[in-house]
């Protein structure tokens, strides 16, 4: 099964993002905070990464870039999908170069990000 990990602060989005992605039959974790999500990363072997860009303890873009120099190859491949306030012109260019593959501006529309995570997911990923 396709597994996405989501970490935001908030747990309102943080909930919404993961019952939607579940619902598409993706399996779904979910951490409220940079490191957290970057230790559970490095454990669970995620298919795809959401992740938010102001968090505590560790920002998005400090998470990310982790992910992208990990020893593992297969971790610095996986697909990290930025879900941000943060979606000004200077904001996508450095999370872009900080590694992020893609983003979704928030406030988002459910039907924006199902479209982002099948775009970054292997084809055949959803619903397996």
């Amino acid at each position: 099964m396709t597994h996405v990990l989501v970490v935001d602060d908030d747990p309102v989005i943080a909930d919404l993002v993961a019952f939607r992605l579940g619902r598409l039959g993706l399996q779904v974790s979910v951490e409220a905070d940079g490191e957290a999500g970057l230790a559970a990363a490095r454990q669970l072997r995620p298919d795809l990464v959401v992740l938010d860009w102001l968090m505590p303890r560790m920002n998005g873009l400090e998470v990310c870039r982790a992910l992208r120099t990990d020893a593992d190859a297969d971790l610095a491949r996986t697909p990290v999908l930025l879900l941000t306030a943060k979606a000004q012109e200077p904001d996508l260019e450095r999370g872009f170069a900080a590694g992020a593959t893609d983003f979704v501006a928030k406030p988002f529309s459910t039907r924006e990000l199902v479209s982002r995570v099948t775009a970054a997911l292997p084809p055949g990923s959803i619903g397996e």
